[in-house]
């Protein structure tokens, strides 16, 4: 399925071309650059993106995702080179992920 995928603007902006078979965007792309977590995902969430993914480890935190329509993927680190060579993890993050899920993929530090 294809998966509306938004990238917080604390990962590498090129890691949407690596994930293929989704339609990805970036917050800045968005225009949303700035926005506190509670309203990024709030938008998210109104413009019909169906996960965000971040390195932001405290969201799950800051926000309940009970009864949300967005899924939350963690990163364990915003670092370009493991993000980039983990970038299929990460899609495989994104095709299980499911609304109001959060899922915490570990690539290392």
């Amino acid at each position: 399925m294809l998966k509306r995928v938004l990238l917080d603007e604390n990962l590498p902006q090129n890691l949407r071309l690596l994930l293929t078979g989704h339609a990805v965007a970036t917050v800045a792309f968005q225009g949303w650059a700035g926005i506190s977590n509670g309203a990024l995902v709030a938008a998210a969430e109104q413009a019909g993106f169906h996960v965000m993914i971040t390195a932001d480890q405290g969201l799950n935190y800051q926000q309940n995702f009970a009864g949300r329509t967005l899924a939350v993927v963690v990163l364990s680190t915003n670092r370009n080179s493991l993000v980039i060579e983990n970038a299929s993890r990460i899609a495989a993050a994104i095709h299980a992920a499911q609304p109001g899920g959060f899922t915490f993929v570990d690539i290392g530090f």
